[in-house]
């Protein structure tokens, strides 16, 4: 079941992530922000809460799960009439320009490279959901 933290005025986020302490480091940097996040352990978890009822206004996805990948994830989201539009952003411990292009070429609105500084995390998010 996705863990869920309350602060609504800034939206609300889905992180999708297999490892706990980097889901633990986003809900911080988010929160902080003043959004409300969702968390999601796998991709299969991500899918289902994308299925739920709930409205996102924006994910964060990572790229190499077990099971179900990002890339998956992302083709499914974008494949899904009521959240082909929201905002993705695929974050990467590896960082090749393979993986940058392929998250790109899938939908993804940025790629971000593990670690990341959280202003830079922050900005990159305004941003896109300003031009949104």
């Amino acid at each position: 079941m996705p863990n869920q933290q309350a602060h609504p005025s800034g939206g609300r986020i889905l992180v999708v992530d297999d490892e706990p302490h980097i889901r633990r480091i986003l809900n911080t940097i988010l929160t902080n922000d003043g959004f409300d996040v969702v968390e999601a352990a796998d991709g299969s978890a991500g899918l289902e809460a994308v299925r739920s009822d709930a409205e996102f206004d924006f994910i964060l996805l990572d790229f190499m799960m077990p099971g179900t990948t990002g890339l998956e994830v992302l083709a499914k989201i974008r494949a899904s009439d009521h959240r082909a539009q929201t905002p993705v952003i695929i974050l990467t411990a590896k960082g090749q320009d393979t993986d940058r292009t392929a998250a790109l070429a899938g939908g993804a609105n940025d790629f971000l490279t593990k670690p990341f500084s959280p202003k830079k995390l922050v900005a990159r998010i305004h941003k896109i959901l300003d031009t949104n």
